[in-house]
């Protein structure tokens, strides 16, 4: 039990300690929200799509990661895209609040091959605080610090930036995700000064041949951190089948695992969403795959969206690669 409580608080270290301007990305993007991965999917597509997540993590365990974000985008003109993000991540007594305004530009390479270039740039606003009011005594220290008399919060503001290639059915974004460095306590030397990481997401829609309303979507997510060059992947399936309407359900799923231990996986799981008149739902389970696999339920992601506001673009350059945007 010592050895379990030990690595528990291991864990739930390491993600506070790369927390800060640093959501976690776990199936949030497969809810067909590219947007929550790049600003460069912003405007893509004919309607405002708006997504709101719910996500809890390894369910059964107590003060474990919990998330809320919200998702909008919307097209300006014919070749631009705005967009924001709003989150709360908590995890154990550290909570982190925040938002991201991103702007879009969309170009044609070249319109008979259909290949197109798109440009994005994310502000962010991130705000990082200890809740002490669960700090409780226990018979080691029976007296809470009496210097500890705030939520000890830090404010932060950072810049994202990304390209996105189009051709045809299959997409290729590059990203780099806060890029100007943390400004640092000068009483503590403990903090990283470096949250740059970098994220790479490509796939491929392809149609079926015999049922020209079903779709399939292999894609793969990589991201890899600037300070200490860990970095994850994740390999994701995914089977849409659309109606007359334009109204689709998916299935598919994720194995996600370190670049280092391709067979060792973090968590893979099922997930599925269904569209109707412009209302989107899905769900996600993620298997923990580590040592805590004993200890909890999974993790647990919901996800439920809006797309309405419809207006179709005189560009194709804000056109995507699947059906699923156009509905």
């Amino acid at each position: 039990m010592k050895k379990f409580s030990l690595y528990i608080l291991l864990l739930v270290f390491a993600h506070s300690f790369g927390q800060e301007l640093n959501l976690p990305v776990f199936t949030q993007y497969l809810a067909d929200n590219n947007f929550v991965i790049s600003p460069t999917y912003a405007g893509i597509g004919d309607n405002v799509k708006i997504r709101a997540n719910g996500l809890t993590q390894w369910v059964g365990i107590k003060n474990a990661p919990d998330n809320q974000s919200l998702y909008a985008d919307i097209r300006l003109g014919n070749r631009s895209g705005v967009g924001i993000t709003a989150y709360n991540d908590r995890n154990g007594n550290t909570i982190q609040k925040g938002a991201k305004v991103s702007f879009a530009h969309h170009l044609t390479l070249d319109y008979k091959s259909k290949q197109f270039l798109s440009f994005g740039l994310s502000y962010n606003f991130n705000s990082f605080k200890i809740d002490i009011n669960n700090f409780n005594t226990t018979y080691d220290i029976p007296i809470v610090d009496p210097s500890i008399t705030d939520d000890r919060s830090v404010s932060n503001n950072n810049f994202d930036a990304g390209i996105l290639y189009r051709w045809k059915a299959f997409y290729l974004s590059f990203n780099a995700n806060n890029i100007m460095k943390k400004d640092l306590d000068a009483y503590t030397g403990i903090e990283p000064n470096l949250l740059l990481n970098y994220q790479i997401y490509t796939g491929l829609v392809i149609k079926s041949k015999q049922n020209k309303d079903v779709e399939l979507e292999p894609s793969m997510f990589y991201q890899m951190f600037a300070s200490d060059k860990r970095s994850t992947t994740d390999i994701s399936f995914k089977y849409r089948k659309f109606n007359r309407k334009g109204d689709y359900y998916f299935l598919g799923g994720s194995y996600r695992f370190l670049n280092d231990q391709f067979l060792k996986p973090l968590n893979i799981g099922p997930m599925g969403g269904i569209t109707f008149n412009k209302f989107f739902f899905a769900y996600s389970y993620q298997i923990t795959t580590n040592d805590l696999s004993g200890f909890n339920s999974g993790t647990h992601m919901v996800t439920i969206g809006l797309d309405f506001l419809q207006g179709i673009s005189n560009c194709a350059c804000t056109k995507g690669t699947s059906q699923s945007y156009y509905r």
